[in-house]
């Protein structure tokens, strides 16, 4: 059994990530238009038509924006919780009954178990979701202000994490933006910054070697060689070295990251 991950955009300008294990393959959010999800998608060499089903960690348009067309295009199901249906089931368009999931807790998709935990983000009620199949374990954690109790235990014995790191501080608050979407960037209910996530890596290393995707960094505040460096100091301070005690890479808003595959 592999499974495959690509993250096809991540940041403002839209997120989406590809998963599949040979049998059923979803989307996590599809904040990029139909077309563009298509074609992101035949990039990476698989048929659109595939896709099992979507699934929504919140209402933000950048992690919604395709997520009707794909469904009624493909005839595929969408799942969310019902605080977020309540909120973007009219931004999706016309949908059909059964392609309309609700979930209150954990859920299954196919051969995946799905755990989604409850965040802190400017939104109704926002999740991560863990992914699980068999005994391969992947935590896709973006669009937070910190991280809560109830994710941090989860980011253990991951096999791969996808986790946020937005902005470099010192690059947002002598930038353009306004002084009340600096708050709101680095409030609680906001994103975490390159040195939030360079603090969480080095108390998940625990003899795996993880993959770690960088992912929703900003194109104003941020830049990729910084939070790389950034993430990799910190490890190197905690006596950690990237290729041996993690992978590291990032990730793109215009682009999608290579397939990643997990055996």
């Amino acid at each position: 059994m592999e499974i495959e991950v690509s993250v096809l955009s991540s940041g403002s300008s839209g997120n989406s990530i590809y998963i599949n294990d040979g049998k059923n393959s979803f989307l996590i959010d599809a904040g990029l238009s139909g077309k563009k999800l298509i074609n992101r998608l035949k990039k990476i060499d698989v048929t659109p038509q595939d896709l099992d089903g979507i699934l929504i960690t919140h209402e933000h348009k950048d992690h919604t924006k395709g997520v009707g067309i794909l469904s009624r295009r493909l005839d595929i199901p969408i799942y969310a919780n019902e605080e977020t249906w309540a909120v973007c089931e009219s931004e999706l368009g016309k949908l059909k009954d059964e392609n309309m999931q609700s979930f209150t807790g954990n859920f299954s998709f196919g051969n995946f178990d799905i755990k989604p935990i409850a965040i802190s983000h400017d939104a109704r009620a926002p999740v991560s979701y863990v992914v699980y199949r068999e005994n391969k374990k992947m935590v896709f954690a973006t669009d937070m202000g910190y991280i809560n109790e109830e994710l941090m235990k989860e980011l253990k014995n991951i096999d791969l994490l996808l986790l946020e790191s937005n902005h470099d501080i010192d690059m947002l608050m002598s930038g353009s933006y306004p002084r009340f979407l600096k708050r709101r960037i680095r409030g609680e209910k906001g994103h975490l910054s390159n040195d939030a996530a360079a603090q969480i890596l080095p108390e998940l290393i625990n003899g795996k070697c993880p993959q770690v995707l960088l992912g929703h960094l900003s194109e104003e505040n941020n830049n990729p060689k910084v939070a790389y460096l950034t993430v990799e100091n910190m490890l190197k301070a905690k006596g950690l070295e990237v290729d041996k005690d993690l992978k590291l890479d990032l990730t793109y808003q215009h682009k999608p990251t290579r397939i990643y595959k997990i055996k």
